[in-house]
């Protein structure tokens, strides 16, 4: 589990009853049933109730991770990718994917809330051994979010045993100035209901993070799973009064999760 992605990591579960849907249909039609495989599952998380908030609560987590041969692979964290180009240990996969709003709850409860929203966008991931390293950028195109991101990451899958699995992913991701505006602006109204200075960013901003898993196979169907993970938002995100006064820069992760693989 990815922190950066787990940040309104609540507002998942609207998305939640959606996947499951496509993934009963599937399913119920065998030619795709035959064709498709993954693991499914759900946990809870330790986590900030928004991203730059400093005030954590346990969250559900659902967890859906489904390919199609080599061809297509649909996960909550990088939506739907289409994997368009193999040549080696290189991969260029342009995907669709859903940038999570934020529910604004405690310390921005009169702020107005930010509706998620669907994007475009491309990654290139580059297979070495047990690292997988991986660039993506991302344009919202729904919801209130606006602007792009761009992430940078290496993955590394590193067997324990014949059970147990341990993963390591430092990542460093960069928002533009409106991507910053949607999640760290404080409007003039949203200052008036809260009594918190405006603020405008006029750029963007940098979070880096590293996050590690421990899963460990019950079954050759089911596994159990930890997670912990931290990052550190600078810029024009840590100036913004919602992280400056109300929150925290650094923010933290923790939870454990069962899946079933078919």
């Amino acid at each position: 589990m990815n922190l950066s992605t787990f940040s309104a990591s609540a507002s998942s579960t609207r998305l939640a009853p959606y996947l499951a849907a496509a993934f009963g249909v599937m399913l119920a039609t065998p030619a795709l049933a035959n064709s498709w495989e993954g693991t499914v599952g759900a946990g809870a998380a330790y986590a900030p109730d928004y991203l730059g908030s400093d005030d954590y609560d346990v969250q559900p987590l659902p967890v859906l991770n489904l390919t199609y041969g080599d061809d297509v692979s649909i996960n909550l964290r990088d939506g739907i990718a289409w994997h368009a180009l193999r040549q080696g240990d290189w991969t260029v996969s342009p995907y669709i994917g859903y940038t999570f709003g934020r529910d604004n709850e405690g310390d921005i409860s009169r702020f107005e809330k930010v509706d998620g929203g669907a994007t475009l966008g491309l990654r290139v991931s580059y297979q070495q051994g047990m690292w997988r390293y991986s660039i993506a950028g991302s344009t919202a195109v729904t919801g209130d979010v606006e602007g792009a991101n761009f992430t940078g990451e290496a993955a590394l899958r590193m067997p324990m045993s014949e059970r147990a699995l341990f993963t390591l992913t430092p990542s460093v991701s960069y928002s533009n100035e409106k991507w910053t505006e949607s999640f760290f602006g404080v409007s003039a109204q949203d200052s008036a209901r809260s009594g918190i200075a405006p603020y405008s960013p006029d750029g963007g901003y940098w979070r880096a993070g590293v996050n590690a898993s421990l899963s460990y196979a019950l079954t050759r169907e089911w596994t159990a799973t930890g997670f912990v993970g931290t990052t550190i938002l600078t810029g024009n995100a840590s100036d913004s009064p919602i992280v400056d006064e109300l929150g925290s820069d650094w923010q933290g992760l923790g939870g454990v999760s069962l899946t079933y693989r078919f």
